[in-house]
């Protein structure tokens, strides 16, 4: 879903300087508001979640007219730039052996989800077109079947697998840009909701009759470190770690253009599986310059605030992603709309049935879902809302996403296609 925009035209508010002052300011208002001791706040912050504010208010300003997310550059700024330095700073000291001993689950409930978007775009289509008959028919003559298989490119890989589901089924410009309103919103409600629930999965797995123990056992090993190797951070510390995430970001864009450029000049056949695209490996290289760094004298930057001012930064690009909502766009096509969303909900039920019967936690089911559905861009802030140490797990999956996003769309494309193209 990357890259995806919604524009509001005439915004008030046009200059990213003043924008960027304003996100900010509601990231500090929320985090100060949450600290408070006023009873209003305590009261509020026990049902609203910090991250889903910071998340919500941002798309508030865009829906009015305040600011224009698709006129900022500031979600390629984030997406860019603080992204890859959050994940080097998120797997700094990261414990791949833990992280090995979650087993299996996380990829089982990651090609559930795939396979619950592949199915799901035919069933809901097929579902709305009992009701409105019309739906078929798209924009003129241009059949919605084709928008769809756009959806299903985005949703399972990302804006890459999208573009190549818009040339190989050939929806025209206009079906597409409706298509686009209905991946970011449908999408955006599904990971707000996620955001929400990170913060007390425990309902969802008692009712899954999960077994958490190896996610609980993650999360206190970190915790134990973090508060064993806890010292106050100088401003050489501070600046020492955002110098080195900065650093290998700085390299990760470097080879990762390269590489990208080279394979799409040299093995073009490579871009089935988004190998070109200067992002997949961005978000390669910058992990796994984290990872390495875990294995050095580095890893001790935790101690000061690695994984904090990581987080910082990924709250930075929480709010960005949160000013490209457009909520009024459901008014333009609302059938369409309700395709996406039956759509969504038949993914995210075929994912709790499966859950079930192999008691994954709620962790897998989010993380599995947004890996597909949001990409590398939102899997790792939904991750690191359950926790921190986390936030690997969903850069793994997501990137696995690019890997197969072509091949599920296109499957998905040709039921759609079989069933509807008449």
């Amino acid at each position: 879903m990357e890259g995806n925009q919604i524009i509001v035209e005439g915004a008030l508010i046009t200059n990213d300087a003043v924008v960027f002052g304003l996100l900010m300011g509601v990231l500090g208002f929320v985090f100060y508001t949450s600290a408070s001791e006023h009873p209003f706040f305590k009261a509020m912050y026990r049902v609203v979640p910090v991250v889903l504010l910071c998340y919500f208010l941002p798309a508030l300003f865009n829906t009015t007219g305040l600011i224009s997310g698709g006129d900022s550059q500031l979600y390629f700024v984030a997406s860019r730039y603080l992204l890859p330095t959050s994940l080097v700073l998120l797997t700094l000291s990261i414990d791949l052996k833990s992280i090995a001993r979650l087993g299996p689950k996380a990829l089982i409930m990651f090609l559930t989800g795939t396979f619950g978007i592949i199915i799901g775009g035919p069933v809901s289509l097929y579902i709305v077109a009992q009701f409105f008959p019309e739906v078929l028919g798209g924009i003129g003559a241009d059949e919605t079947w084709r928008g769809l298989a756009t959806i299903a490119g985005s949703w399972i890989g990302g804006s890459a697998n999208q573009t190549a589901m818009l040339e190989l089924f050939g929806a025209s410009p206009k079906l597409f840009s409706q298509m686009i309103a209905v991946d970011v919103i449908v999408a955006n409600i599904w990971m707000a909701f996620l955001l929400y629930w990170a913060g007390k999965p425990g309902f969802f797995d008692k009712l899954l009759k999960a077994d958490t123990s190896a996610i609980t056992a993650l999360k206190e090993k970190v915790e134990a470190h973090q508060k064993n190797n806890l010292n106050i951070p100088t401003l050489s510390d501070t600046m020492t770690i955002l110098g080195l995430g900065f650093v290998i970001t700085g390299g990760s864009h470097f080879f990762g253009t390269y590489l990208g450029d080279y394979i799409g000049t040299n093995y073009p056949g490579l871009k089935t599986y988004s190998l070109d695209s200067s992002f997949f490996w961005l978000v390669i290289l910058a992990t796994t310059g984290g990872l390495l760094l875990s294995f050095t004298r580095w890893r001790k930057l935790e101690g000061v605030g690695a994984s904090r001012i990581g987080s910082v930064l990924l709250y930075i690009l929480v709010a960005t992603i949160g000013m490209q909502m457009d909520l009024g766009a459901v008014l333009d096509n609302p059938v369409f709309f309700l395709v996406g969303i039956i759509w969504m909900g038949f993914h995210i039920l075929f994912m709790l049935i499966v859950a079930f019967m192999i008691k994954a936690p709620f962790f897998y089911v989010a993380i599995g879902s947004q890996a597909n559905i949001g990409g590398a861009a939102s899997a790792p802030i939904v991750a690191s809302a359950f926790h921190p140490a986390l936030a690997p797990v969903g850069v793994l999956l997501a990137v696995l996403g690019y890997g197969v996003g072509t091949y599920g769309a296109y499957i998905c494309g040709i039921l759609l296609q079989l069933a509807f193209g008449g």
